[in-house]
């Protein structure tokens, strides 16, 4: 006789897939284990406690290759769906009959992320600064006439609408021939020459698609009789750029290099992070390597006689990248060096008395992982149990 309801964990590439089988429902939660930064955000959600850290820096940093970064415990999981919501990574998907559903916002009304990562098309110039400095590949460019995003594409000088005229002073110009000669833009043709005109006579031809601008014709003419200007036509290159906001992690990194301003994006979470540099031992870089913002960084070292007897720092954070995810506290493993404290959440829709409890575990401080009571699995530090 069948049972229900029945349970399964199973791997199928990067993803882990826990399964409910009920008489007349099949739920999967499916985690991607590439995609999951081992933030904890997840576990500290969970109504059922079913989702535990795993061994975060080890895994990101491809040491385990057998776990992920957080591991759930299929059977007590309720399938309710508030992990996939409050992932900021987008790493959890629930299927319910094989559809992505979401019963926790269904059936109660949870609230989720307020999302704000917009390009403002009129402002933007499509110059991929963005697109280059983004740490999630979250910018999604449609500019193939820009080397950018095409290997066939046109260089920016070129992918550019411009308009370029090109003039030589007949009256000046003798044909010598000398633009022509180092300009490909440029050819002089002569006409034969005859005892009926007892002169060199000809024209000056140029192609402006070969023409860059440069000039050099200009300042080689031995009569000054060259004049090339370039007129910018549009100073933006067709096309478009877009964030993929469910790859974005609002650490700003796009926003704050923007040189037009296009772009806007809100963290999801206030608050601060402090790295106590004088406790890192050197040489680890855990938090460096999994840290999903690229906020972290080993700052360059100083010269000797810059130094004063300052002890130089291992490690320090760049709070505008920052976006509090905690996975640096979750993968440090020494004591103290981060901590970690958030202060908001922005999201969309009202507070239910789930999410508050939610929120009041998110923003308890916690700091770096001092123990681990089951194998395999770690634990924080909070600050007021410490």
């Amino acid at each position: 006789m069948t049972m229900f309801p029945k349970f399964s964990k199973k791997r199928e590439g990067v993803n882990v897939i826990g399964e409910q089988k009920l008489l007349q429902q099949v739920s999967n939660l499916i985690l991607n284990s590439e995609v999951c930064t081992g933030c904890g955000i997840c576990v500290e959600s969970c109504p059922e406690d079913a989702i535990v850290l795993g061994l975060v820096g080890a895994t990101r940093r491809g040491a385990v290759e057998y776990a992920a970064p957080v591991d759930i415990d299929e059977v007590k999981c309720s399938y309710c769906g508030v992990c996939v919501v409050m992932c900021p990574f987008n790493a959890l998907t629930l299927k319910i009959d094989g559809e992505e559903r979401l019963p926790i916002v269904e059936k109660e009304g949870f609230p989720q992320y307020d999302m704000v990562a917009d390009i403002d098309d009129e402002k933007c110039v499509r110059c991929t600064i963005c697109n280059e400095v983004c740490p999630r590949d979250a910018i999604v460019r449609d500019v193939p006439e820009f080397e950018g995003s095409s290997e066939t594409g046109k260089e920016r000088q070129a992918a550019i609408q411009t308009k370029t005229t090109f003039k030589v002073d007949d009256e000046k110009c003798t044909l010598c021939g000398i633009c022509g000669s180092i300009c490909p833009a440029i050819t002089v043709k002569h006409k034969e020459f005859t005892a009926e005109s007892g002169k060199v006579e000809g024209e000056v031809v140029w192609d402006e698609s070969r023409c860059d601008a440069c000039k050099v014709c200009v300042e080689a003419c031995p009569e000054e009789c060259i004049t090339v200007e370039r007129e910018i036509v549009s100073d933006k290159i067709a096309g478009e750029v877009d964030i993929d906001q469910n790859l974005c992690c609002t650490c700003t990194w796009c926003s704050r290099n923007c040189p037009t301003e296009a772009i806007t994006v809100e963290k999801l979470f206030e608050g601060d992070i402090e790295f106590a540099a004088s406790k890192c031992p050197g040489g680890c870089s855990t938090c460096v390597d999994i840290c999903p913002a690229n906020a972290i960084y080993l700052p360059s070292a100083k010269p000797a006689s810059e130094m004063k007897g300052v002890v130089e720092p291992t490690i320090a954070v760049n709070k505008d990248y920052c976006i509090l995810c905690g996975a640096c506290v979750n993968a440090c493993p020494g004591e103290d060096i981060i901590r970690l404290s958030r202060t908001g959440i922005r999201i969309k829709g009202g507070e239910t008395d789930l999410f508050r409890k939610i929120k009041e575990k998110l923003c308890t401080p916690r700091t770096s992982k001092v123990k681990e009571d089951t194998q395999g699995s770690v634990q924080l530090k909070m600050m007021e149990k410490a």
